[in-house]
């Protein structure tokens, strides 16, 4: 949605995202890495969807507020884009005073004009971060639309039980387990489309067990 080259090309190779966001920010190799090294990477991505500022970020790691800042500073060099796309957001909040998903879904963000400091940069934070998370819930609510005909037609006896997040949790006859599981994956896949095209890939994958908490 940020237009995002050098990320764009590391999902369309399935790289971990968050693995090159740790040796771009940081200056390392993504061979051998530090899993810690990752899970700070991994904050940073996540963290500056939230507008997350160098105070939050170092409570949730654990390290000094000046190393956090300087974690922060770094990705917006690598990736100027990203900061971009965040003011580009914010000012389309204003002016409108909603924001869209890709599927045109209006996302209203009442306050964003606020005088108070507090309440407008939560909803700047949260017409940030609409888009993305609404876009989401969009693609995942069109493949449950789609799922179960998809069975019905395949003559599958699959029950869907419940959508978490971008998770779809189904109960499936253990002969069926691995047919179902490359239908559902397809339909997932396709959802956005052909309203849609995204120009990364969308990947789906899938586990099976005898509970939900084993299948994870």
């Amino acid at each position: 949605m940020a237009g995002i080259e050098p990320l764009k090309e590391a999902f369309r190779a399935g790289i971990d995202i968050h693995a090159l966001t740790a040796s771009q920010v940081f200056g390392i190799p993504v061979d051998g890495m530090d899993p810690m090294v990752r899970r700070r990477a991994k904050a940073i991505n996540f963290g500056i969807i939230y507008g997350i500022s160098a105070f939050g970020l170092a409570q949730q790691l654990g390290i000094p507020q000046a190393e956090a800042g300087a974690y922060i500073k770094a990705y917006f060099e690598r990736y100027p884009g990203i900061r971009d796309y965040m003011e580009r957001t914010k000012k389309t909040a204003r002016e409108r005073g909603y924001v869209t998903t890709l599927f045109g879904r209006r996302c209203h963000v009442p306050g964003i004009n606020d005088r108070n400091p507090a309440r407008r940069n939560f909803m700047e934070r949260a017409a940030i971060n609409a888009p993305l998370q609404g876009t989401a819930a969009d693609i995942i609510k069109r493949a449950m639309i789609r799922v179960p005909p998809a069975l019905r037609e395949a003559g599958l006896k699959a029950r869907m039980l419940l959508q978490v997040h971008d998770e779809l949790l189904f109960e499936v006859p253990h002969a069926e387990i691995a047919e179902t599981a490359e239908l559902v994956r397809q339909v997932m896949e396709r959802a956005p489309l052909p309203a849609v095209r995204l120009l990364v890939p969308l990947v789906a994958e899938a586990g099976w067990a005898r509970n939900w908490a084993e299948a994870h």
